[in-house]
């Protein structure tokens, strides 16, 4: 069948549920979950993809939700994501009011993007024209948050790894696709937009603790070991480096106080700290955090306190395919003709997508229709069919111009792309960053 004709159907299909795509991503919005947590959310996927004649497995790196239809012939699988979690946004209008969870990062339109492919692919027909699978997986925590819940889920074996996707890859979930594709809404883009980037930062994380000696805080502080002051100190450390960090290598470090002591009228004797360390290569990160850590554990050395520094495997750095952006893109103007196209390039920004391009091809464009910053009470969607009814279109016409005519597009990327590092290679080093 012409391939322009499977695209027209697949867009019919689109538009003919809309109402349906619609309704699951305000049912997100209105019960949004924090990563690890996103039982609910899971559920509703499962359910749609069911409804939908999906092959459906549950349970992957705790709520992971995978599902799977198969073409006319074997071939390649290619997998449209999306992701589960809320980020924490208290200040949201929409915020949760026990766990202050909000989707202020838009994933919410994400899974309804991923299911509004899967309802193209799955009500047009166009299935037996197609030459390998489709997969459509929604996948968990995303936002690498709450990082100390996180570690006790480590501790209890629940979880290798503190991202969800590259506890997916560790589980093996990804070992049954060849690529993959997700978008994320974008900041302050009201208009129909599609911006395609090229890479991200990515990060370690860490938490640090530091240990002084209680005592009465007017009566006899020179009895005691202020752990405050040496976590002060710390962060005048880390500021004191920032001279030093290169522009080409995109540096971030941003820490949050967690814990800055007990009661007002003692002496701090135990603080605590999360932050991160970004950078655009893993060698960059590589070259920066432990500078960091020499500077948190002088600020403790400074006062007398004991400095506990425990790093963490974060996200690796995003690497985009260019075949699969430029099909991006031509599919985005068939969708909406009038459609702007940017140059994202590389943001600062951090995504467990980078995790898995490393192993296959991938791409991760921005997508208008939204408006204020991410990860505020400002952000909102302002264009729905721009916000998710446009992605969808583009990806699931991506899937046929990928399997279709023996999938003979998607062979030629696997073809073409040198993987960054193997799986044993991925988990070998994600495991070297535990310390």
């Amino acid at each position: 069948m012409d391939k322009e004709l499977l695209k027209q159907q697949v867009c019919a299909a689109i538009d003919a549920s809309a109402a349906q795509i619609k309704a699951i991503a305000d049912c997100i919005a209105d019960e949004p979950e924090l990563g690890f947590k996103e039982v609910k959310t899971s559920a509703k996927v499962a359910e749609f993809m069911r409804q939908l004649g999906l092959e459906t497995q549950t349970g992957l790196a705790i709520n992971g939700v995978k599902g799977r239809a198969h073409g006319g012939k074997p071939g390649p699988t290619a997998a449209v994501l999306g992701e589960l979690d809320a980020v924490g946004c208290p200040e949201s209008a929409k915020a949760d009011p026990l766990t202050g969870a909000a989707h202020a990062c838009g994933h919410n339109l994400q899974i309804a993007t991923m299911l509004g492919a899967a309802c193209g692919i799955m009500k047009s027909g166009v299935l037996k024209e197609l030459a390998g699978d489709v997969v459509f997986f929604g996948v968990p925590a995303e936002e690498y948050i709450e990082i100390e819940y996180r570690k006790k889920l480590l501790e209890s074996g629940k979880l290798h790894f503190l991202s969800g996707k590259g506890q997916l890859i560790y589980e093996g979930a990804f070992d049954d696709i060849d690529m993959a594709m997700q978008m994320h809404a974008d900041k302050n883009m009201p208009r129909p937009t599609v911006s395609v980037g090229d890479s991200s930062n990515g990060f370690v994380g860490k938490t640090v603790r530091y240990i002084g000696k209680t005592a009465h805080a007017a009566d006899a502080p020179h009895e005691g070991i202020n752990a405050l002051n040496a976590a002060m100190l710390g962060l005048m450390g880390i500021n004191a480096l920032r001279e030093t960090f290169r522009e080409q290598d995109v540096v971030r470090v941003h820490p949050i106080i967690t814990k800055g002591g007990d009661f007002v009228n003692s002496v701090p004797a135990d603080v605590r700290m999360e932050l991160y360390v970004r950078a655009k290569t893993m060698q960059a990160i590589d070259n920066t955090h432990n500078r960091v850590d020499a500077a948190l554990k002088a600020g403790g050395d400074a006062i007398g306190a004991k400095t506990e520094i425990v790093t963490l495997p974060g996200m690796m750095p995003l690497n985009c395919n260019r075949r699969m952006n430029e099909l991006m893109v031509e599919n985005a103007r068939k969708a909406y003709p009038d459609v702007d196209i940017k140059d994202a390039g590389h943001f600062s920004a951090s995504t467990d997508m980078g995790d898995v391009s490393h192993l296959m091809p991938v791409i991760h464009p921005f997508i208008g229709g939204t408006d204020g910053l991410l990860h505020t009470g400002g952000f909102h969607v302002v264009d729905f069919e721009a916000a998710v009814l446009l992605p969808a279109k583009a990806f699931a016409m991506m899937l046929v111009d990928l399997l279709v005519d023996d999938a003979k597009e998607a062979k030629g990327i696997l073809a073409d792309f040198k993987p960054i590092l193997t799986k044993e290679e991925y988990i070998a080093k994600m495991e070297s960053y535990f310390g």
